[in-house]
């Protein structure tokens, strides 16, 4: 008679294969890490003797869940910003929060402690997408799990690599090494289109083609990113994606929220598994994913929990509870998503959905050991009703919890019995994960206390020269003036023509400055818009001197693109009110005397103004040669007739607030 390590008995055996079948008081025998038999417990024991026989005392033996998605290390960030719009959570806190603190040491502690929850709760499997992937690697199969480890390329630095080419540079090596790995299948993860350029897609598909890996993205998350496609590309998302060769891969798609029945066809013709993470997206308000209408063109659709930052926890009962109720609610049909389809989403089209059906998803002969037992018989699961073949199924799906789990097996190795963790001790990490937590804190008290901190914190920023000398002047007639600087006193290097648009955010405490969100339309010769900018600016709050005529020396500011929208930056500086000044402006760069002057003619469309402002302005990293500066722009208003002119020492928001009756901040 064969040997087998372990034989597992006395277990309500739900199989999960294409017959879909239950076993009443039934076994399962395990050798070298796989399943060499499953059926009803008197005939395994008659076919195979074990050294090791573990009594599931009439609990349900299942397949153990897949997490179809998920960002393991992100269990260190579990909490940090709650309640905020995606862009705003991920742009805003995550991802400046990972450029400070995400390293080796934070993915493998993160990892660590994903791992021990996700036993806990009866996921031997896992898709990860995050940093340093090999670190989430290694430490999942010291603990044990089954994963897709993919590592992450975005088009910007990220906390493992100053460019794309290096993180793609790293997915290589650590697939070409990782390949054959009995728990881990390395895979590479352009986050998404919008953190990618096209160029990134192409040789994320490529690389996976290469080394017969899946490739593992975000797509179609949120209505926004779906709008900006069609605005930016006159197409969706996934026919985008698909143009870039995406779909040669075997795709990973995580969301798919916002896609149609055409959408839809196209993943499923592509091979594409998707990931539906429904306590992300309700958290997120990102919507409702059309999960009904993706199986019943029969994609193969898993269920992720996302990450522990986002949802937040790894949960994969709730997960499968809310992917049924929210499917009824949608659709409006009680029917719709029956349980028994929730927990094969879990499971064997969770597994497909990550290409790894051959291995796991169903507890069949030949099939690897990852399976759990599960205890129904506490007080919330009471009493069990046995006329229906499907009431296992709402036994797990609709009563199940994640403490209900008492013992997991991966690969024929046990990592928890009754409830004891066998390849984790948790109490160091969550002392070490609260040292993360303090640091962190304090890293975000003292940003979120500056408006400057705030603006380096998402990137993009740079200072300006240290100084700024600059004279404003309100004028009946401009003619006069500009005549005179197309004169032999000023040689004019460039000329330009805008319709400036800038929202002031203003703040209680006049030490953090104003900062301006401008949108600058450039005008041609026709007056035809030619092009736009955006840009963030941050001035000081204070002048540092007043010379003759009224010229400021103040301390120069800090820019950035505006890479996201006014509502974005809105929400990420909460400022106590805004304030709008519209404008048109003339600009002329010229040389006077060797040194280099913006000359500005400004017509203030604003309510409240009736004549046009001429400024005359330079930088310098220099105080000195600030100095110099003034005393040349008072010898070039002589030059321009402008010596009576009228002096302005207020800034456009001031004069602004003056016009509009207010003098403060108004919400």
């Amino acid at each position: 008679m064969p040997a087998a390590d372990w034989i597992l008995t006395n277990a309500t055996i739900v199989t999960m294969d294409d017959e879909g079948r239950i076993v009443e008081d039934g076994a399962v025998a395990v050798q070298g890490g796989a399943l060499v038999a499953v059926g009803p417990a008197a005939e395994v024991r008659s076919s195979f003797t074990a050294a090791n026989v573990h009594d599931c005392r009439g609990r349900l033996l299942i397949p153990g869940l897949v997490n179809a998605h998920t960002h393991a290390p992100m269990t260190l960030l579990r909490g940090l910003a709650d309640d905020l719009r995606l862009d705003v959570w991920l742009l805003g806190y995550m991802m400046p929060v990972e450029r400070e603190f995400v390293s080796a040491d934070f993915c493998r502690l993160g990892t660590l402690l994903a791992c021990a929850e996700m036993i806990r709760s009866g996921t031997t499997c896992f898709a990860d997408m995050y940093y340093h992937e090999e670190v989430v690697a290694k430490a999942t199969a010291e603990v044990g799990l089954r994963a897709l480890c993919s590592q992450t390329v975005v088009k910007f630095p990220s906390p493992d690599a100053a460019s794309y080419e290096d993180s793609l540079a790293a997915s290589r090596d650590f697939i070409s090494r990782w390949k054959s790995h009995p728990l881990i299948v390395p895979s590479v993860a352009p986050h998404a289109p919008y953190t990618c350029t096209a160029e990134i897609l192409q040789d994320c598909a490529r690389l996976a083609v290469e080394f017969d890996v899946p490739l593992h993205t975000h797509l179609a998350e949120t209505l926004q990113e779906v709008e900006q496609w069609r605005e930016d590309y006159d197409m969706p998302v996934i026919p985008w994606v698909k143009k870039q060769g995406l779909f040669d891969a075997k795709v990973l798609a995580a969301h798919c929220v916002h896609i149609d029945d055409g959408e839809i066809h196209s993943l499923q013709h592509a091979g594409a598994g998707v990931a539906h993470n429904p306590s992300s997206n309700l958290k997120l308000a990102s919507g409702f994913a059309p999960v009904v209408a993706m199986l019943e063109a029969g994609l193969n659709v898993g269920i992720g929990t996302d990450g522990p930052a986002s949802n937040n926890d790894l949960d994969m009962f709730e997960e499968m509870r809310l992917a049924s109720f929210i499917a009824k609610a949608v659709t409006g049909d009680p029917t719709a998503l029956p349980a028994r389809q929730a927990f094969a989403m879990a499971t064997r089209l969770g597994a497909r959905a990550l290409h790894m059906a051959d291995k796991i998803g169903s507890l069949e002969v030949g099939k690897r050991a990852d399976l759990a037992v599960v205890d129904l018989d506490d007080l919330h699961a009471r009493p069990h009703f046995g006329r229906s073949p499907d009431a296992v199924y709402s036994r797990l799906v609709y009563t199940g919890k994640a403490h209900d789990v008492t013992d997991v097996m991966v690969d024929g190795r046990w990592l928890m019995r009754e409830r004891s963790l066998m390849t984790l001790d948790v109490a160091p990490l969550l002392e070490a994960a609260g040292e993360y937590a303090r640091r962190i804190d304090i890293f975000l008290v003292k940003r979120e206390g500056s408006v400057l901190n705030k603006l380096i914190a998402i990137g993009g920023a740079e200072q300006e020269e240290s100084y700024e000398v600059q004279v404003k002047l309100r004028l009946q007639d401009s003619a006069p003036a500009l005549a005179r600087l197309r004169g032999p006193d000023f040689e004019i290097l460039r000329t330009a023509h805008y319709q400036e648009y800038d929202t002031y955010f203003l703040f209680d405490d006049p030490a953090q400055g104003r900062l301006r969100y401008r949108e600058d339309e450039f005008v041609d010769d026709e007056g035809t818009v030619s092009n736009v900018r955006y840009r963030l600016t941050l001035t000081g709050p204070a002048r540092e001197r007043e010379y003759e005529h009224s010229v400021l020396l103040s301390r120069s500011r800090f820019i950035a693109p505006a890479t996201h929208s006014l509502r974005f930056y809105r929400e990420y500086f909460s400022p106590q009110g805004e304030l709008q000044v519209n404008k048109d402006r003339r600009r002329w760069l010229i040389r006077f005397r060797d040194q280099e002057f913006f000359v500005n003619l400004d017509t203030i469309v604003s309510q409240g103004f009736d004549r046009a402002y001429l400024e005359v302005k330079s930088r310098t990293w220099s105080r000195s040669d600030a100095e110099v500066k003034a005393g040349l722009i008072l010898d070039m208003l002589r030059l321009l007739g402008l010596e009576q002119a009228e002096p302005v020492a207020d800034e456009y928001p001031d004069l602004a607030m003056a016009a509009e009756g207010r003098t403060r901040p108004e919400p």
